[in-house]
C-alpha cells in the first residue's frame, strides 16, 4: 500500500513512519523542508508553510491512503485577535484543503487524527463515539470542524474517511507535561510533588498502541467512514500515574497528600484553571468499538511502554 503521511517529523509521526517501514508500506511524507530523519526509501515532498494553502497534487499521485497527523496544538502569540482563527488555519482549513485534493487525486482513504477533546475535556462516565460532541477549547473546536467537513466530503465523494480521537499520547521523547514528568522521575533526586491525593481517573494511550491502531485503519475495510475513540485498556489517577512513572525508573515517588480543592483554588488565582482541569479532573474513554468492529487490541501495556521510555531516557 502507498501512503502519504503529514506530520511525519512530529512525536507520533516519527513512530508511525518507523513501523510503516517495518511493515513494508510505500511511504511518502510532506515536509516544510527536507529532513535527514528518515531513510532514502521514504519519499519527501516539500510543500512549504501549511498556512499558505499548499499544493499537494504531486505528493498525492498514486497514493492509496493519506494519514493526516499534521496540526497546530499551540499558538505561541496568544495576543492574536482570535485563538480559534489561528487553530482553524491549520487544523480545519489545511485538513479540508488536503482532503479535497485527495478526492481529485482519487485517493481511496483519508485517516484524520483528531482529539478526544472533541467529546469534551472532562467526564464522570466514559466517552463514546455516539456522544454529542462538546469541544471546550479552540484546539478541539477546530478539530471538530475539520471532522464535520471531512464527513460531508465523504458523503459527496468516493473518499473513505476515518476519524481517530486519541486521549493524551505517551511514549519515547513525548513532549509537553508528560515528558516533564518523565524527566522529574528520571532525575537523580526526585523532588516531592503535592499530588498524593488526586483520586481522578484518566485514560491515556501508549504511542505503540496508537501507531498499531492507525495502521489497522489503513487496511481494515470496516474502518471506512467511522469515528473511533482509542485508548489503552486501563484508566488511572494522576497519583497512580506518577507512581507508575517513578516505578519504571525503580524509584519511589514522593507525593504529598495536599487536598485537590486547595490546589484548584491556587490554580485559579494564578490563571491556570485549564491546567488544573487537565491535572485533577477525570477523562475516561471507552474504546470498545475499535475492539468490536475492527478486532483491534492494544499491543502493549502502560508498564511496558513506560519501561521503554525510561530505558531511552537513561541512555540519552
Amino acid at each position: 500500500m502507498k501512503v502519504l503521511l503529514t506530520g511525519a517529523t512530529g512525536f507520533i509521526g516519527k513512530a508511525l513512519v518507523a513501523e510503516l517501514i517495518q511493515q513494508n508500506f510505500h511511504i511518502s511524507i510532506t515536509v516544510r523542508q527536507k529532513t535527514n530523519l528518515f531513510p532514502d526509501e521514504v519519499k519527501q515532498f516539500v510543500v512549504g508553510d501549511f498556512e499558505s494553502n499548499p499544493d499537494f497534487s504531486t505528493s498525492l499521485a498514486e497514493i492509496d491512503c493519506v494519514i493526516h497527523l499534521a496540526g497546530r496544538a499551540h499558538v505561541i502569540d496568544k495576543a492574536k485577535a482570535s485563538l480559534l482563527d489561528e487553530f482553524r488555519k491549520v487544523n480545519t482549513e489545511l485538513t479540508l484543503n488536503l482532503a479535497k485534493q485527495a478526492v481529485t487525486a482519487r485517493v481511496e482513504r483519508f485517516i484524520f487524527l483528531s482529539s478526544i477533546g472533541v467529546n469534551g475535556n472532562q467526564n464522570t462516565q466514559p466517552f463514546l463515539e455516539i456522544d454529542i460532541p462538546n469541544p471546550q477549547e479552540p484546539y478541539a473546536i477546530s478539530k471538530y470542524e475539520a471532522e464535520q467537513g471531512l464527513i460531508n466530503l465523504a458523503k459527496n465523494s468516493n473518499l473513505e474517511v476515518v476519524i481517530v480521537r486519541p486521549p493524551l499520547v505517551y511514549g519515547n521523547n513525548v513532549p509537553g507535561n508528560f515528558g516533564r514528568l518523565v524527566q522529574w522521575a528520571g532525575s537523580r533526586i526526585i523532588l516531592p510533588l503535592p499530588l498524593g491525593a488526586v483520586n481522578n481517573a484518566r485514560t491515556l494511550i501508549a504511542i505503540d498502541n496508537l501507531v498499531s491502531f492507525i495502521i489497522t485503519c489503513t487496511l481494515h475495510p470496516k474502518a471506512a467512514n467511522e469515528v473511533f475513540l482509542i485508548s489503552d485498556d486501563d484508566s488511572l489517577s494522576t497519583t497512580q500515574l506518577l507512581k507508575k512513572i517513578a516505578k519504571a525508573f525503580n524509584k519511589k515517588a514522593l507525593l504529598l497528600p495536599i487536598p485537590v480543592s486547595w490546589m484548584v483554588f491556587v490554580a485559579k488565582l494564578l490563571g491556570k484553571e485549564a491546567d488544573a482541569v487537565r491535572l485533577f479532573s477525570s477523562l475516561i474513554v471507552d474504546s470498545s468499538k475499535a475492539r468490536d468492529l475492527l478486532e483491534w487490541y492494544p499491543v502493549t501495556t502502560m508498564d511496558e511502554q513506560l519501561k521503554k521510555m525510561t530505558t531511552n531516557e537513561k541512555n540519552s
